[in-house]
């Protein structure tokens, strides 16, 4: 970069360049002085003065959760209705017992499967069902008035029956296993009580599916009780066993519920785990108990912050940041498609083919790494995706099934619906071949919001390497000369073809990764060669006058929902809306896809606010979120379809974040997709790839300033909307060299560990951080009173 004397002295050239291009499309590089006409006392600047974020404190995100809060004045009929509690591992959901005068608190356990590969993921290696208790009143119940604390993660309220009232305390300990209900009758209700009733230990699927043959159900539990506390133990088949452990406690008027949950295999250390852990948490009262548990949910809580004008949108993405951090820790299993509430689903394990991808998308914007379970989980259980990867290509390949357990295993294909690691040209097994090259897309997202190198060399590059060997023993040249793929599974379409737009995009987005990668590794791979060679002779993407195809010879044409034809506009931005010559074909795709609507699901409409984002059309991505809310997402914004699948309203926060703010080729675009009625916006402490922290603010329609925190010192790009000429400086007030790219785009020279700001000249940046008013009233999620 020129000195900022030399460069203050010339002319600044100014013309608009792609996103995808700016690297090395500079077009001319400004001072500050430059910038702003001026010295350091000119506009914002001047002696003494610094710009700072200032949030207020713990009032600032304990306002907008309570605002965000659930609410019920009516008694929750299903798991779709009621509150939900968890911790990553832990997990229940609360509503009224069918055919009783009781609240049902189910419990459940994201560790506890069976353990008998025979029958394959789905059967053999399923989550498993444990049991429920049920708050069993005195007199009938007449009214229930609870509230979902997102705050401090605790529902509270009281249950009315004709008997008298009982007032609830209740939550799951973010960092110990046990769940805690704290009741504290009135004189009639001094009777009440608590009943456990284990669960059949049986593949949930089986109320969907037929049973392989030779499975059936495990044995059932034993309830007993010892010394105070009481256990209920769930032996199988295969071994081991997994336990609900629980005591009650009296003190003063208020007795308190305490229940763990313990899982073993192939041993039986459970039991004693249960009983341990259970009996050192009823030592505590719940406020002793609650100390540890808020601390940690506000610190979660602090780590970012969003707000937007539509009251409705903003309330429940504050509920998904909630429900994620219940559902997820790195330490935890990849979510279930259930997350840790397990009811009925024909799905009782992880899903690779989108809904692992879709589950933990939103975790990098929001700033919560700590979550990210795929991460680790691909990396401790490399070895189980090997084994089922056919043994003809185990050396040097890994392809990963459909559906795994919590190690990533899948078990052999027993049964109905069982689908192993594929195989192009071959069916059986279905040959959807690419789910893991997608979850590694995940991995390298953690990488870029991070740029921790140790996730790219240890985990992406490696895992990466091994699944693009996996195509490469199946790409052949055609007459044409390009290099072609046999027929693989588009998911979810139902037919096998050639040159899927699926696969083919993952294979150029691995191989681009790969030569980055080594790279930046500074690995020698003698494989670059061929995947260089790859990328210049790969097919094209088939298309036609609709758009992407599913494949070579097949159009999409019927309804579909899922995206995976256009995965390379999103999320892999192969093809993206800052290439000219690509924006007929991305609109004409989207307007094909989304036009069947027989099949579409929740998760077509988020994908299609993605879409509209990266298009910069805010009001059509708002209006696909908002079709979303009143379509299909249920009142305590679960999710269901022929059961609970968890990772569409989580993907609905991610479509908000494309909105706000999107980091894809190197350039931070700051409120690129904010609807016309969305005059202020606030983001903090958002995380974006290179690993900044941007915190900004758009008040009365413009944006008022940007501050972005470099964590690693990555190259900074940033393109704000801000009309006129702008101020760069530094945490201190001093100016900042930039260059000025065009079309609002800014090169920014900030080092690691320290930030810049950009502001219009002449302004001062408030750096307020604070909840925006909201456009209209809207009603509270849960079950309100009408």
């Amino acid at each position: 970069m020129e000195s900022r004397r030399d460069v203050s002295r010339r002319a600044v050239l100014g013309t608009a360049v792609a996103g995808a291009a700016v690297g090395a499309s500079a077009v001319g590089t400004v001072s500050a002085a430059a910038a702003t006409g001026g010295g350091g006392a000119a506009g914002g600047g001047g002696a003494g003065w610094a710009p700072e974020v200032r949030t207020g404190g713990d009032r600032t995100w304990a306002s907008i959760l309570a605002d965000s809060d659930l609410v019920w004045q009516k008694l929750p009929a299903t798991w779709e209705e009621g509150p939900f509690l968890g911790n990553g591992f832990l997990g229940s959901g609360i509503y009224a017992e069918p055919g009783a005068n009781a609240v049902r608190f189910n419990v459940q356990h994201s560790e506890v499967q069976d353990h008998r590969p025979e029958f394959g993921s789905i059967f053999g290696l399923a989550r498993l069902p444990i049991g429920y208790f049920t708050l069993e009143p005195v007199g009938t119940i007449t009214a229930v008035d609870w509230r979902l604390d997102l705050w401090n993660s605790e529902l509270t309220g009281t249950i009315t029956t004709d008997a008298g009232t009982l007032r609830l305390r209740v939550l799951i300990h973010a960092t110990r296993q046990v769940l805690a209900v704290e009741t504290t009758p009135s004189d009639g209700e001094r009777d009440h009580r608590w009943v456990f009733h284990p669960a059949d230990a049986i593949s949930p699927r089986a109320a969907f599916k037929p049973l392989p043959e030779g499975y059936t159900g495990n044995p059932p539990a034993t309830v007993g009780e010892e010394g105070g506390t009481s256990t209920s133990v769930q032996s199988l088949l295969s071994g081991g066993q997994h336990v609900t452990a629980w005591r009650e406690v009296t003190r003063g008027h208020a007795r308190t519920l305490y229940a763990t949950v313990a899982h073993s295999f192939p041993g039986t250390g459970a039991t004693a785990a249960a009983r341990a852990s259970v009996r050192a948490s009823a030592l505590l009262p719940l406020t002793a108990l609650a100390a540890g548990h808020r601390s940690w949910w506000h610190a979660y809580y602090r780590k970012s912050f969003l707000s937007i004008p539509d009251a409705r949108l903003q309330s429940f993405y504050w509920i998904q940041l909630y429900k994620v951090a219940s559902a997820a820790r790195r330490d935890a299993p990849v979510m279930a498609t259930t997350g840790p509430w397990l009811e009925p689903t024909p799905w009782p394990a992880s899903w690779w083919n989108l809904n692992v991808q879709l589950e933990y998308w939103l975790i990098h914007g929001s700033n919560h790494l700590e979550l990210d379970a795929v991460t680790r989980s691909l990396s401790e259980f490399r070895d189980n995706i090997k084994a089922q990867t056919a043994p003809a290509y185990r050396s040097d390949s890994l392809v990963i099934a459909r559906s795994n357990d919590i190690t990533l295993s899948h078990g052999t294909d027993a049964g109905p619906g069982g689908t192993g690691g594929g195989i192009p040209g071959q069916d059986p097994p279905t040959p959807e071949v690419g789910n893991l090259t997608w979850a590694l897309h995940n991995v390298w997202l953690s990488y870029r919001h991070t740029m921790d190198e140790s996730i790219l060399r240890d985990v992406v590059f490696p895992l990466l390497r091994q699944a693009i060997n996996y195509y490469l023993h199946f790409l052949a040249p055609g007459s044409d000369g390009k290099l072609h793929l046999p027929k693989t599974f588009s998911p979810e379409y139902g037919v096998d073809t050639p040159d899927t737009n699926y696969d083919l995009a993952l294979i150029r987005w691995g191989c681009t990764t790969l030569l980055d990668s080594a790279r930046t590794l500074g690995i020698d791979d003698p494989l670059a060669p061929r995947w260089q060679d790859v990328l210049a002779r790969l097919v094209p993407a088939p298309t036609d006058e609709n758009g992407f195809m599913i494949g070579a010879g097949q159009p999409f044409a019927m309804s579909h929902r899922h995206y995976s034809h256009m995965l390379s506009v999103y999320p892999l931005y192969l093809v993206n809306w800052e290439q000219p010559e690509n924006r007929d074909l991305i609109s004409t795709s989207l307007e094909h896809w989304i036009s069947f609507t027989g099949a579409l699901q929740g998760y077509s409409y988020t994908g299609a606010a993605s879409f509209s984002a990266q298009m910069l059309d805010g009001d059509r991505a708002a209006g696909y979120l908002s079709d979303l809310l009143r379509l299909y997402v249920q009142p305590n914004t679960l999710y269901k379809e022929s059961g609970p699948v968890i990772e569409t309203p989580l993907s609905a926060s991610q479509s908000l974040h494309d909105m706000v703010c999107q980091s894809w080729g190197g350039v931070i675009r700051v409120f690129p997709a904010v609807p016309a009625g969305w005059r202020d916006v606030t983001v903090h402490d958002f995380r974006t790839q290179g690993a900044f922290l941007l915190s900004a603010a758009r008040e009365g329609g413009a944006t008022r300033w940007v501050r972005l925190f470099s964590e690693a010192g990555a190259p900074c790009v940033v393109r704000t909307d801000i009309d006129g000429p702008v101020e760069v400086r530094d945490g201190r007030g001093r100016e900042l060299d930039f260059e000025d790219l065009g079309g609002g785009t800014l090169r920014v020279g900030v080092r690691r560990g320290e930030e810049a700001w950009v502001f219009p000249r002449g302004t001062r940046p408030s750096g307020v951080v604070r909840g925006v008013a909201p456009n209209a009233s809207a009603p509270r999620w849960g079950l309100p009173a009408q």
